[in-house]
């Protein structure tokens, strides 16, 4: 509505609907097999570098849509897009917490996964602020910024914290982790 598009015709692939409709479809469906497909692709090239293409992808489409949102057509597919990106968190961060912790503490890792996931729910309202006094650009503006550090968190810190846990060792040292250290 911000944009003033909502109710603008968009036909793609032969449907037409109005720009928020098609929108909100294809964000379902491409958030459905958004999860399934990173899934995959992390199991072939590694969790850290699916999660920064994810990561990537999602500050390139907020980008876009900072940039050309007001164009019905690049909203509907940058938002599709971004949300078939968004997905991927519930296929990559509990494997990957599986993948280093093990399955010992598979429930409680998780639970503080999705704790974390719902607290960061709470930065809405705070969206919401941002752009009822800044515009909509702050809020694209720090959304990128946030995406784009979470791709670099994820080749450049927990790549690396990841595999020394694994490992078997400290991070901060340079001996590896007694047996007792690691389960401390």
């Amino acid at each position: 509505h911000d944009f003033k598009i909502a109710n603008e015709p968009v036909t793609l692939a032969g449907f037409q609907m109005a720009a928020l409709t098609f929108a909100i479809s294809l964000d379902r469906i491409f958030d459905g097999f958004g999860r399934p497909v990173f899934g995959w692709i992390s199991d072939t090239i590694g969790r850290e570098h699916t999660m920064f293409i994810a990561f990537g992808t999602a500050a390139l489409m907020l980008l876009t849509l900072s940039a050309y949102g007001h164009n019905p057509i690049v909203f509907v597919l940058a938002t599709a897009v971004y949300f078939g990106v968004f997905g991927e968190i519930y296929s990559l961060f509990p494997a990957t917490s599986g993948d280093t912790f093990g399955s010992k503490y598979a429930a409680t890792n998780n639970g503080m996964l999705y704790t974390a996931k719902g607290t960061a729910s709470l930065l809405v309202p705070l969206a919401s602020l941002i752009s009822s006094r800044y515009g909509w650009q702050a809020v694209f503006v720090i959304g990128v910024g946030l995406n784009a550090t979470a791709a670099l968190l994820a080749l450049f810190v927990i790549k690396p914290l990841r595999r020394a846990f694994i490992l078997g060792k400290d991070p901060a040292a340079s001996e590896p982790a007694t047996q007792d250290a690691r389960t401390a």
